[in-house]
């Protein structure tokens, strides 16, 4: 990984997050008065198009500017802005469109190819109060709000200077091995060419002011303004996941083969669980429910701490998928683009402390092939994502011993790598302060204030 070295001082960074990309037409509205750079103000109902290498942007009061690569816009007097159908969890099983409403500057531009994007450039303390309330419920216990706003405080700075520093702005870091019958794959964060972070999970939840920015996120922001996690003098890449099913996972076993010493395995638990070793140790783990703080089935935290659509997810610590082997079949074709024939087998061959999956041989009829690291498991086992790799297979045969159906039986929700949000939000109910919190999760980190 490429050093974060903290710097002596600092001013709160102005970032751009991509709400909108790829689009033809981009439709929202001015709540208020925003202006152009030449004076022009403009309110209320917008749409924006592109024909013939050309943006086209009109409001409800007939104003049009045409032949623009880029238009700026600016509030005044508090307003605010809307864009309608912005996606939100892409490629997952919730993926939805909603309206979302924004503030600070709207960014309009044309991309290569004549598609569209929409950004939205302000500070990075607001734009944390819009990811605190994306990511957990704005309901949540204070002591968690204040723990995950200083890591993705973290996270997002540790990001943008390791983007100073790629060569290849906008490139795909996945990095692949690639030998005879196995593809082991992770999957870095690409460096946005037009903004620094997306609005989505693959960066964080930024939904603008759409979600309540309750008075426990305002206060979890203001009391942790400026302050990061910080180890052996650098800024944490603090990483973070729904429900680690009980012990989380080292870094080196989702990205790099690097290990990270403050992103290495822990038990979520007040009493130790000893690592997973063994596929006799993987299998009494996820058929079992270990006490772990991500535990829990309190309907009324789980509802106090989780944003809607992350709740329709019930079976987080421990869950069971079945797939008919033709239904298997097909998505791994459709997902890999290998025909492995009749399916035969799926065997983990190598875990991670956590019991994820790093390293899994696929068997067919007319292939067979060692799939890896956890996210690519996930991608190949599912048409969105697998809640983890952390499972165990049972297969039903047939009368003539051939597989009919395979069961994955699993434990997680996520990559299990840093904080443990779900872990997090039981140890702040249990009175631990977002301090202990950090602590917990992230071996020998500690906290800094970098500005006010």
């Amino acid at each position: 990984m490429m050093k974060n070295a903290v710097p002596t001082s600092m001013q709160e960074p102005e970032i751009k997050v991509g709400v909108i990309e790829g689009v033809r037409e981009i439709t929202g509205r001015f709540n208020g008065p925003f202006h152009l750079n030449d004076g022009q103000t403009f309110s209320g109902p917008y749409s924006v198009s592109t024909t013939e290498g050309r943006m086209i942007f009109a409001d409800a009061a007939g104003k049009r500017i045409d032949q623009q690569k880029e238009l700026c816009f600016k509030p005044m007097e508090g307003a605010t802005f809307s864009l309608a159908d912005v996606t939100i969890g892409v490629r997952f099983h919730w993926e939805r469109k909603q309206a979302q409403t924004f503030q600070g500057d709207l960014l309009l531009l044309e991309k290569p190819g004549g598609t569209l994007a929409a950004i939205n450039r302000l500070h990075l303390e607001d734009y944390l109060s819009s990811v605190i309330s994306s990511e957990m419920s704005a309901t949540a216990p204070l002591e968690l709000l204040k723990a995950h706003a200083v890591i993705s405080r973290s996270w997002l700075l540790a990001m943008l200077k390791r983007q100073g520093k790629t060569k290849n702005k906008g490139a795909d870091l996945r990095q692949a091995s690639l030998k005879a019958g196995e593809i082991i794959r992770w999957y870095g964060r690409e460096d946005h060419a037009l903004f620094d972070v997306c609005a989505d999970d693959h960066c964080q939840r930024y939904q603008g002011i759409t979600k309540i920015i309750s008075q426990h996120v305002a206060e979890a922001v203001q009391s942790t303004r400026g302050v990061f996690l910080v180890y052996d003098h650098e800024i944490c890449d603090a990483r973070y996941h729904k429900a680690c099913g009980g012990r989380t996972d080292n870094f080196e076993n989702t990205w790099e083969d690097i290990p990270v010493p403050d992103l290495s395995s822990i038990a979520d638990a007040e009493a130790p669980h000893d690592p997973i070793g063994t596929e006799a140790a993987a299998g009494k783990w996820v058929f079992t429910r270990p006490d772990a703080y991500c535990n829990t089935t309190d309907s009324l935290l789980l509802q106090q701490i989780l944003p809607d659509f992350d709740r329709e997810t019930a079976d987080f610590f421990r869950w069971q998928v079945i797939y008919r082997r033709e239904e298997l079949e097909a998505i791994l074709k459709e997902k890999s683009g290998i025909d492995f024939g009749f399916l035969q087998g799926l065997v983990p061959l190598e875990r991670g402390p956590s019991g994820r999956i790093i390293r899994l041989r696929i068997e067919g009829s007319k292939q067979t092939v060692i799939v890896g690291k956890e996210l690519e498991i996930r991608r190949w086992l599912s048409r969105s994502h697998l809640y983890s790799s952390a499972f165990c297979v049972s297969m039903e045969r047939d009368s003539s011993g051939l597989p009919v159906c395979f069961i994955l039986h699993g434990a997680g929700w996520g990559h299990g790598v840093g904080l443990c949000q779900i872990g997090a939000a039981v140890m702040a109910t249990k009175g631990y302060q977002a301090e202990d919190i950090l602590k917990h999760y992230f071996h020998g980190a500690e906290l800094k204030k970098l500005y006010d």
